[in-house]
């Protein structure tokens, strides 16, 4: 399981700061967009299947290629970096070279870096293989919805949309029921491996298809790279990461908290050179000037926070049911459905009924829900213990889901809704980046929050109360955590915009994530 709300997020699309494409079909009657829109959903839904898939088989993997507790946080935290780290530049080498030529590139390389996943011959490879997939993942969906955007008019727009949002909550739900089939299944005595090389045939599908289907498009007035930008922002998420997932192992070295201090000098010279590269070219990975949006700066905090929750929890969840309680795969999977289901009920009901009524209070209310949802499950895992089963999980799980839906679907706009319409574009892909980095830090800090309450060396008998013990620890961190989200809510505004897909040019944010088109604008279509 991975964080469902960057899944709902990407629906949104990445935002590359670049000037939009308002859609026109190539023509109107033309029955090649829809095979086209197949296509790119098919792409989307393998991403947002691959992250979810993972972590329900990372006990196999932690068992069967014997990888170490800083290894198996790589595996899914590896990911999460080279996705956030990516994403912007991802979307403005598709604005520059073409969408359709980026989203091939990103396709091929993420069926390739499943291939690698699939085939690692250790955990080393594994972790090299995943920040591989990450980091074309970043190339590849960025240009989904810019594809969308360029291929279908605005009319036709809310249907392509909602089918998107039933493409996050099928993503959703069958990612770790695939994943623990697949891992139970043990495939030719593959064991986890197919959960990477499931992606083969549907890879090399949507590669040939999107080379004869799809339409090629670029904005034309596509803002410069950053490659400075994005080297300083994985630079200093590298040392502060590092550090937190090997410190444990290592003894916590000085070198690592020095290196961790020096993430904070790292970031304040990427803040000083943004700020040179705004005035000298105005193109910046990172526009500064939005933080002076009081609404904008919380919400960013609320992403980051979030993040750090979700990517805490999700993680010692999996490891929790599968090695602390001797939980199959396939239970563990069938466990969390009651959690997808919810999310996605909320999800619906806040943004299309709630939110437009009860405006900030929904997702202040979803912060106080989730919170509660974690402390009913603290509760039950320290009362039932090793015993707990699988269907006293489902009451805290609910209500911990429905918490996350009531926050997920509406926080971008909310987060939006005073910033400037022409920096909205910038604004929605910042969003999304430090929310993976969020996740990223999260992952990282399990080894303090959970590994840190494990021994090193436990008796057969033992390992059963430490996961459950560790397992409540990091449950005390997420209820934190979401009170702390809850606070920073009071600085988001009472009543958040609708940027709703599909609508008049005048919204402040497209599908793609970039600024609103201009009326009467063209794409650039390229045959």
């Amino acid at each position: 399981m991975t964080s469902i709300d960057r899944n709902a997020e990407k629906i949104r699309g990445t935002g590359t700061g670049t000037d939009p494409l308002p859609a026109t079909p190539p023509a109107s009657g033309d029955r090649t967009r829809w095979l086209a829109l197949a296509i790119v959903m098919t792409a989307a839904f393998m991403d947002l299947v691959d992250v979810t898939i993972v972590n329900i088989a990372i006990p196999s993997i932690k068992r069967s290629a014997h990888a170490s507790v800083s290894q198996i946080q790589w595996i899914t935290a590896g990911y999460a970096l080279a996705f956030a780290a990516g994403l912007i530049t991802g979307g403005r080498l598709g604005d520059i070279h073409g969408r359709k030529r980026l989203f091939l590139v990103g396709v091929g390389g993420f069926t390739l870096a499943s291939a690698l996943c699939g085939f690692a011959v250790n955990p080393e490879m594994l972790v090299a293989s995943r920040i591989l997939q990450g980091g074309m993942a970043a190339l590849m969906v960025p240009q989904v919805l810019s594809i969308v955007h360029a291929t279908f008019p605005a009319h036709e727009r809310g249907k392509v949309f909602g089918l998107f949002g039933a493409i996050v909550g099928l993503g959703a739900v069958s990612g770790p029921l695939l994943g623990a089939l697949l891992t139970e299944w043990n495939l030719f005595g593959l064991e986890w491996r197919p959960i990477f090389l499931i992606n083969l045939p549907v890879g090399v599908v949507s590669f040939l298809l999107g080379r004869r289907f799809i339409t090629e498009s670029r904005a034309p007035k596509a803002l410069k790279l950053d490659l400075v930008g994005v080297a300083l922002v994985t630079l200093g998420l590298l040392m502060l990461l590092y550090p937190l997932t090997r410190g444990r192992e290592l003894g916590w070295p000085l070198w690592g908290y020095v290196c961790m201090a020096g993430a904070l000098v790292v970031f304040a010279g990427l803040v000083a050179y943004e700020r040179r590269k705004a005035a000298r070219d105005g193109s910046p990975l990172i526009e500064l000037s939005l933080f002076r949006v009081k609404s904008f700066a919380a919400g960013i905090a609320v992403q980051t926070v979030f993040g750090v929750a979700l990517g805490i929890f999700f993680l010692v969840w999996t490891l929790y049911m599968q090695i602390g309680l001797g939980w199959s795969p396939l239970r563990a999977g069938l466990t969390g459905v009651p959690f997808s289901i919810a999310v996605s009920i909320a999800a619906g009901l806040s943004v299309q009924q709630l939110v437009p009524r009860f405006g900030r209070k929904v997702l202040q209310a979803g912060a106080l829900l989730m919170g509660a949802g974690v402390l009913l499950y603290l509760w039950e895992a320290h009362h039932y213990g090793l015993a707990i089963a699988s269907w006293q999980m489902t009451l805290p799980l609910v209500v911990m889901g429905a918490g996350m839906g009531l926050i997920v679907a509406p926080l971008t706009d909310a987060v939006l809704s005073e910033v400037p319409r022409e920096h909205a574009g910038a604004a929605s892909g910042l969003i999304n980046t430090v929310q993976q980095m969020g996740n990223a830090l999260g992952l990282g800090l399990v080894s303090v929050v959970f590994f840190g309450e494990i021994g090193d060396r436990l008796p057969p008998d033992g390992v059963g109360p430490a996961f459950v013990h560790a397992f409540q620890h990091a449950l005390w961190w997420v209820a934190g955590i979401m009170a702390a989200i809850f606070l920073l809510m009071s600085a988001l505004p009472k009543r958040p915009a609708q940027h709703l897909e599909g609508a008049e040019p005048e919204a402040a944010e497209d599908g793609a994530g970039q600024d609103a088109p201009v009326a009467g604008a063209e794409p650039e279509l390229v045959p």
